[in-house]
């Protein structure tokens, strides 16, 4: 009896195929032997010859839709889940149909810390008609050649241990190729040609530290995104000379009594402030900021060195500046009781909020004091001390006073209101991580980010005015997509978010107000800010959703952010402030210069966030084996991120660690659930787990579920998932061995990669402002 099929049984198999599959394939899958292997090869290639199925390079057959086995494909987003999204980098649509969706999957070692726009080399399996898995054979947009890892020594030799969580491998050295490199060393080495892909090479070209020393970790995240330290010889040079300037032609604010508040880590004072009630009930206010532009002048050696900065960049323990010293801690840092150069606003602000007037100068200040944000608050609490107890009623009480004011207008006009905690990581004297605490969010912090805010929107303003080139902080409005994933997710929680109406913050808050002290109302704020647009500089004007402002620029911070920079420039131009403005070229490549300063920002805060991520991993790697309480922070096709409670930590539960079961991933309900078992693991659920890996030098950490049960949210309904969301378990037909299906795996969470400078959120302190 024959067993060639017939024409509509081996479309079949091949179009539900998660991948092309060759001709020995076909002939295992439907037992083709003897004399059915002549007219079962002439199927084949009729088939091919009719168009019905493609022959890809390297034999296999697939449906004519289907994508090749191995394609170049592009980032477009990180969905609401944390999952990577891709699209091919080569579709035709009018003859390939509906572009397909792909889903990059993690690595064993680590999730590809990959971004909008990246493009990497991937091995591609269909999981359904429309959509594809995608596991990386490597990245095409990183610099070739050149690999950062840590050298050790074997048995059989030495080899370069990659910091990079993707890495797949080791890379041997030869003993010639050391360069004085010695075991444990943080080196990087130059990738050698080899004939063979057992064995790969490394000479190592540079040291740039040691594993011992707790600098180490801040040292390869800088590395990994590019950043230096070290200032050239030309733009150290152009400091040496530098001094304060006189009162010529500056206005003399030396009387007006402005102080500098900040976090007491903070490393650099670059903005004060100051206020006094008038009769009308209103306010006039000043927020006066370092003058950087009169010392980094267009086109110098600092100012290229600056603009190819972006912004400074902040670690755990200690901060690369976009300054050099002489500036960023001296010239350019506000302390008390010196004379300082000042670009300064004064604000006119209503008795219900409004800003009224303004007006920019250039000034000569003095700062009466240096404050925290613990000794302000302290201080209008009824506990001032020696520092703040004289300044209490003529300083201290007026800001407040202002900042109520300026809260409540920020609430009528609906500014987002998202209160998630930040962590900050405690290091001890040697630098060591030894802890984490939340840090606290007081009135006075709330306070210095309105001031900012309201001289941020008159820079704006006032560059309008005179319509002069703005590089405005842009901050579009979610996506449409984005909010009806948000809308699904919340419906099971019994909250509602109307549909069919345009997206306001005000809108947005109604939400968060619904869920505030609901025990998941923390999972609701994630959800909303996963959902939110990227914010980044612009000179074109979109206005900025999550501060509910239609026009908003960054004024506030040029000791540590180029916009700033941009922005003091074209402010003395417009208003005819002096030396230091705007070049021609400048005004004519304003775009470019927004674009190279807002993905500054991202490498910056990549490399803040994996900074953590290894300080945490290094702390818990003594702790292997211990049990942690957690809360799943996300959920994805291959498995899930949990955050610990105690450190903050980010962890990853391989799908292959769970209980033998088929898994579907629900993406509206954010959930895996159990086809046989019914068991739940959704995002927002407390979880009890074990850590099984923690990796200092790559920053990963594995754990793993200390038991069976489900983990859901009491009193939460969970909807019956489609049948139609095929996740999880073995793709069909793939699981030769006739065992139990298996899962996928991963590691650390890429939506909290994605969260940090969303809405550019305004933080003072360790990162000062960003929003």
């Amino acid at each position: 009896m024959s067993n060639v099929p017939s024409q509509e049984d081996l479309l079949k198999f091949i179009a539900e195929s998660d991948s092309p599959l060759t001709k020995r394939e076909l002939g295992k899958a439907f037992d083709i032997k003897g004399a059915d292997r002549v007219p079962f090869k002439k199927l084949l290639r009729d088939l091919e010859t009719e168009g019905l199925v493609v022959k890809h390079p390297g034999g296999g057959y697939s449906a004519p839709e289907a994508m090749p086995a191995v394609s170049v494909i592009e980032v477009i987003d990180i969905d609401i889940d944390g999952e990577v999204v891709a699209k091919p980098t080569q579709w035709n649509e009018e003859l390939q149909g509906d572009m397909p969706k792909i889903l990059v999957a993690p690595d064993k070692k680590g999730h590809p810390s990959l971004g909008k726009g990246d493009r990497v080399l991937a091995r591609l399996s269909r999981q359904n008609d429309t959509l594809y898995q995608a596991n990386i054979i490597r990245r095409l947009d990183t610099p070739k050649g050149r690999v950062m890892g840590l050298v050790t020594r074997h048995k059989k030799g030495w080899v370069l241990m990659p910091t990079d969580k993707k890495a797949k491998y080791h890379f041997d050295i030869h003993q010639q190729d050391l360069n004085n490199a010695q075991e444990g060393d943080l080196a990087i080495g130059e990738i050698q040609p080899t004939r063979t892909m057992k064995n790969r090479y490394v000479r190592i070209v540079d040291v740039i530290g040691n594993q011992a020393d707790p600098r180490a970790i801040s040292i390869i995240s800088a590395h990994e995104m590019g950043l230096r330290e070290e200032f050239p010889t030309a733009v150290i040079g152009e400091t040496s000379k530098m001094k304060v300037p006189d009162t010529n032609g500056r206005e003399d604010l030396r009387d007006i009594p402005l102080v500098t508040i900040d976090g007491a880590d903070a490393r650099d004072f670059d903005d004060a402030v100051f206020a006094e009630k008038l009769d009308n009930g209103g306010f006039h206010l000043v927020v006066a900021i370092a003058d950087v532009a009169y010392y980094v002048k267009p086109d110098s050696h600092l100012d290229r060195e600056a603009y190819a900065r972006g912004n400074s960049t902040y670690f755990p323990d200690r901060v690369i500046p976009m300054l050099p010293e002489k500036l960023s801690n001296d010239l350019c840092s506000l302390r008390p009781k010196e004379n300082r150069a000042c670009m300064a606003v004064h604000l006119h602000v209503s008795k219900d909020g409004k800003l009224e007037g303004y007006k920019f100068v250039r000034g000569l200040m003095k700062s009466a004091a240096r404050l925290t944000y613990e000794q302000v608050q302290a201080a209008f609490d009824g506990q001032p001390d020696d520092l703040t107890d004289p300044l209490l009623e003529p300083v201290i009480k007026p800001l407040y006073e202002a900042y109520e004011i300026l809260d409540e207008a920020r609430k009528k006009r609906g500014a987002l209101d998202l209160d998630l905690p930040e962590r900050q990581i405690i290091l001890d004297d040697e630098g060591n991580m030894k802890g984490v605490k939340k840090r606290m969010r007081l009135d006075s912090h709330k306070l210095i980010e309105e001031f900012m805010i309201l001289a941020n929107v008159a820079a704006a303003s006032a560059l309008e005015d005179k319509r002069a080139p703005c590089v405005y902080r842009i901050h579009d409005t979610p996506k449409p997509e984005k909010m009806d994933a948000v809308r699904s997710f919340i419906q099971g929680f019994g909250l509602e978010l109307a549909k069919g109406q345009v997206i306001r913050s005000a809108t947005v808050n109604r939400l968060l107000e619904q869920a505030a002290g609901l025990p998941y109302s923390h999972l609701v704020s994630q959800v909303v800010l996963r959902a939110q647009s990227q914010a980044v500089y612009s000179p074109e004007n979109l206005g900025h959703f999550g501060l509910a402002l239609t026009k908003y620029a960054h004024f506030t911070s040029p000791i540590r952010r180029y916009a700033d920079l941009l922005v003091h420039r074209s402010l003395i131009k417009a208003y005819r402030l002096g030396p230091g403005e705007l070049s021609p070229e400048e005004e004519v490549t304003l775009q470019e210069k927004c674009d190279h300063i807002s993905q500054t920002e991202r490498l910056s805060a990549e490399a803040e966030r994996n900074s953590v991520d290894r300080f945490t991993s290094a702390y818990l790697s003594e702790q292997v084996g211990a049990e942690f309480a957690g809360r799943i922070s996300g959920v994805s096709r291959f498995g899930l991120f949990v955050e610990l409670a105690d450190t903050g930590a980010d962890g990853l539960i391989p799908m292959r660690t769970l209980p033998n079961d088929y898994y579907i991933h629900d993406e509206v309900q954010h959930a895996l659930i159990g086809r046989k078992s019914g068991r739940v693991y959704r995002m927002g659920a407390n979880v009890t787990v074990r850590l099984v890996e923690a990796d200092g030098l790559t920053g990963s950490t594995l754990l793993e579920l200390t038991n069976s049960d489900s983990a859901d949210i009491p009193g939460i309904k969970l909807q019956k998932p489609a049948e139609a969301t095929r996740r999880g378990g073995p793709p069909r037909g793939r699981n030769k061995s006739g065992g139990k299906p298996r899962g996928k795996s991963g590691t650390t969470p890429k939506h909290k990669r994605g969260n940090k400078g969303k809405m550019g959120g305004f933080k003072k302190g360790k990162g000062k402002g960003k929003k």
